[in-house]
């Protein structure tokens, strides 16, 4: 029989009632809610031309293409059956790579390479060379670089897989979610455990080395039962990585959530015991608890950052990479650099029009000051350690503990209530609070305003 774990509940549905408000995911800061078009293409070309010679960059591709659309998704992509709109993507996307080429001060090396999207396994395998030709082309792409890409299982062919391990593909994220029938029902993706099963072979028979899988909680109809029946499930195959992602339905932002029935999405504190219940059982296998929402095998790349303090945080989530510029290519994309962040257009139209008159198709962005370094500093920590010498970031950045005076007085609330202490220099997130620790950051947050349009649940 399963237990259902519930630990807590009185106490934790006092928490939620509390502290559940809406915070960012905090995969930049300052977050994107900061981006304006005063930061336009000239900006990023400046920004572009200072980039030191000498050091590493990683490379984003974003592929807004899928077979299906789920319902529950937050991404920019849309549902295409025909082959033209996505070949003549490509063709814009080298040409795009070939403008930022120009912009930049010398050829570059290049440490990661991440396929996102959408589904990049909607190219054709030729579209995949095309890309993979025209990075090599552009860059020069470390022997031991990190090449990664997110799947769909529905459309994985055997031919795709092969020709990206040809390319050097050494990581793949397949999306699972829930394997439930009604869940998936409500959320418009339909698959069997057995697609996903002999994805996960097939990728290891061609040498991808490491597998991630995608899981969700907060789905409609999803219940502790059948989160835990597709943990078991997925276990079997044993992944070096799973992310375990809470929905966030924001309907205002994305319509097609519009069809998600509100009334059978579980609470807050369902929300909590799905998530609880997954980490403990995950632990209990033999996974690493990284961060938020991942987990990892402790002999992966991923776990063992985390125990010697060398984990980040990116717009992909949690990474091991160190490169401080990630040049982003394609419709929405993000980049980030020493200057600053910018945003591609995101409508894809828009993106299509800006690339084909040879602009580097920049729709907004946000220059990064020295206080704004600072106080990133310190909300990576907590996003990915849990904790943080105030006085060490101070030190590091040449600024005072008194400049957090109002942040430390807030964190009063969160030591009450046993989520977070502090001895005067080191913060650390409790256990209890980890469930809380996006709100924790908030405090450290110069730009943050209530504003129940713009962000998730922090639970």
């Amino acid at each position: 029989m399963t237990v259902l774990y519930n630990p807590h509940a009185p106490a934790d549905a006092h928490l939620i009632a509390r502290y559940d408000g809406r915070a960012p995911r905090y995969t930049s800061y300052p977050t994107a809610v900061q981006f304006t078009p005063e930061v336009d293409e000239a900006t990023y070309r400046g920004w572009l031309a200072a980039l030191p010679p000498g050091d590493p960059v990683s490379v984003y591709m974003h592929i807004p293409f899928c077979a299906r659309l789920c319902w529950y998704c937050g991404c920019n992509t849309r549902a295409v059956t025909r082959r033209e709109p996505i070949g003549d993507y490509v063709t814009l996307l080298m040409r795009e790579l070939a403008t930022l080429a120009q912009a930049l001060p010398t050829r570059l090396t290049v440490g990661d390479i991440h396929l996102g999207g959408g589904s990049p396994n909607m190219l054709s395998v030729e579209e995949l060379d095309i890309i993979f030709t025209g990075l090599r082309q552009t860059f020069t792409v470390a022997p031991d670089a990190e090449i990664a890409a997110e799947l769909d299982p529905a459309v994985l062919s055997g031919d795709w897989i092969a020709a990206a391990a040809r390319h050097g593909l050494s990581r793949a994220s397949l999306g699972v979610q829930n394997l439930a029938p009604e869940v998936q029902k409500a959320v418009n993706r339909q698959e069997r455990f057995e697609e996903i099963a002999d994805c996960v072979e097939a990728l290891r028979a061609a040498g991808v080395a490491s597998i991630n899988l995608d899981l969700m909680y907060g789905l409609p109809h999803q219940t502790t039962r059948n989160t835990l029946t597709t943990l078991d499930a997925v276990l079997t195959l044993r992944p070096e990585r799973l992310a375990l992602f809470g929905y966030a339905h924001v309907p205002w932002m994305k319509a097609h959530q519009q069809l998600i029935d509100e009334a059978a999405l579980p609470g807050p504190a369902e929300r909590l015991e799905q998530s609880q219940a997954a980490a403990e059982r995950l632990k209990a296998q033999g996974y690493v608890q990284i961060g938020l929402d991942h987990f990892a095998l402790p002999e992966d790349t991923l776990a063992k950052a985390a125990t010697h303090g060398g984990l980040h945080r990116n717009f992909q989530g949690y990474t091991t990479d160190l490169a401080g510029t990630l040049l982003g290519l394609g419709a929405s994309a993000i980049s980030t650099t020493p200057g600053g962040f910018v945003q591609n257009v995101t409508q894809e139209l828009g993106w299509r029009q800006a690339v084909a008159e040879g602009r580097l198709p920049i729709a907004r962005g946000v220059a990064v000051s020295d206080e704004d370094r600072f106080r990133a500093d310190i909300i990576e920590r907590l996003m990915c350690d849990f904790a943080v010498d105030l006085a060490a970031a101070c030190q590091r950045h040449g600024r005072e503990l008194v400049e957090l005076e109002n942040a430390i007085v807030r964190l009063h609330d969160f030591q009450q209530d046993g989520l977070a202490t502090w001895d005067g220099r080191t913060l650390r997130v409790t256990p209890r609070g980890r469930m809380l620790v996006r709100s924790i950051c908030a405090l450290f947050d110069a730009y943050l305003a209530p504003d129940a349009q713009r962000h998730a649940k922090a639970i």
